[in-house]
């Protein structure tokens, strides 16, 4: 496609060729427009040789012509088409921005709540419905699935903690190298070991598996059951009188909720390696002084409530994520929307329940 051109005649008029497309002109514009701005007023115009005009080039022309046609003006019909319809609509004004209302804000609030009271009715009639199949299986033995069970437990416990492992080892580095920093400044370093050993094992260890077990192991499940919606295997095992409760929530919830405290006891048990090494080499305290000091700072209680938000953290991700995941419609663009908002509604609630425990707790396991 040949390049936009302006050339002069023998007449002192403007002879355009080329490809007067928004495609051309943008990699010659810097070009053109300074010929264009050089055209006296009057010139003749020829579009003869002008092989493609878009909207672009015809908008160039018409402001270039102070928007009127030229006097003596050479085109055809296809162009002189072309440039009437973008004179046509150049002239309107532009269409005022909407203005957000009160009345507005009233009805997208009342959404929003409408829709948050929709999520938490089923959460409660799914956790509601898994309770009553728990009884079921209390009263039936042998229907309990425990090879489900037990392949959900090893996909989000043991899969997870090498990358568990990693991510606290790193944590713990990080934060006994900042905080020796400033504990170094006022000569207070054996301080270090309450720090990371109360923020270890109380706050980071839990929220941080939570964190890492919600974007792998949440995720996973909300687009497990959203595959098997869009491939209707949900409603073949309805069809066959199977309880997708039973052989597909079921398993998930408990495996999560029996697997996530030992994760948090993995990933603080390496957090408070990877601490106890940069300690070391930082401030040289050794590792059985470390190990020596950790429980006589850090009350056993503070464990105990480690464990417990694992438990209840691991409830909530599995709980959310099967609950976006049986909303999933029969479309692939609903599959990632929900995978979406089940890993972000998940992190959402631990941080809040998080908030919860450290104020309930706030007299619970701190040194005196």
């Amino acid at each position: 496609m040949a390049r936009p051109r302006l050339q002069i005649d023998a007449r002192d008029g403007r002879q355009l060729a080329g490809s007067w497309t928004l495609g051309e002109l943008a990699r010659h514009l810097a070009a053109i427009r300074p010929q264009l701005q050089a055209t006296p007023a009057g010139a003749s115009w020829s579009l003869r040789e002008v092989e493609r005009l878009d909207s672009f080039g015809a908008m160039l022309l018409w402001q270039h012509w102070g928007r009127s046609w030229p006097k003596n003006l050479e085109i055809n019909d296809e162009l002189r088409g072309v440039i009437a319809a973008v004179a046509a609509h150049s002239g309107r004004p532009l269409p005022r921005p909407h203005r957000f209302t009160l009345l507005e804000a009233l009805v997208l609030l009342g959404s929003m709540l409408f829709t948050f009271l929709g999520h938490a009715r089923d959460l409660v009639t799914l956790l509601g419905q898994l309770l009553l199949d728990l009884l079921f299986l209390v009263r039936h033995p042998r229907q309990w699935p425990l090879r489900e069970l037990s392949a959900n437990m090893y996909k989000v416990g043991v899969k997870a903690m090498p990358v568990a492992a990693l991510v606290g080892f790193l944590i713990g580095v990080v934060l006994s190298y900042l905080s020796a920093m400033q504990l170094e400044a006022f000569g207070v370093e054996v301080y270090l070991i309450d720090i990371l050993g109360l923020g270890i094992i109380r706050e980071l260890g839990p929220v941080l598996v939570a964190i890492l077990v919600a974007g792998r192991s949440g995720s996973a499940m909300t687009a497990q059951l959203g595959v098997m919606r869009v491939t209707e295997e949900i409603d073949a095992l309805a069809a066959m009188g199977i309880s997708r409760t039973i052989r597909l929530v079921l398993p998930k919830v408990l495996a999560l909720t029996l697997v996530m405290p030992l994760l948090v006891l993995w990933t603080s048990a390496v957090a408070l390696l990877g601490g106890m090494l940069s300690a070391n080499m930082q401030l040289g305290i050794s590792f059985a002084f470390f190990m020596e000091k950790l429980p006589q700072v850090v009350p056993i209680a503070n464990l105990y409530i480690g464990l417990g938000k694992g438990a209840v953290f691991g409830l909530l991700i599995a709980l959310v994520a099967c609950h976006f995941g049986l909303r999933i419609r029969p479309n692939t663009e609903s599959l990632a929307a929900h995978t979406t908002a089940s890993v972000v509604t998940a992190i959402t609630t631990v941080i809040l329940v998080d908030a919860v425990f450290a104020v309930m707790l706030r007299n619970v396991g701190v040194p005196l």
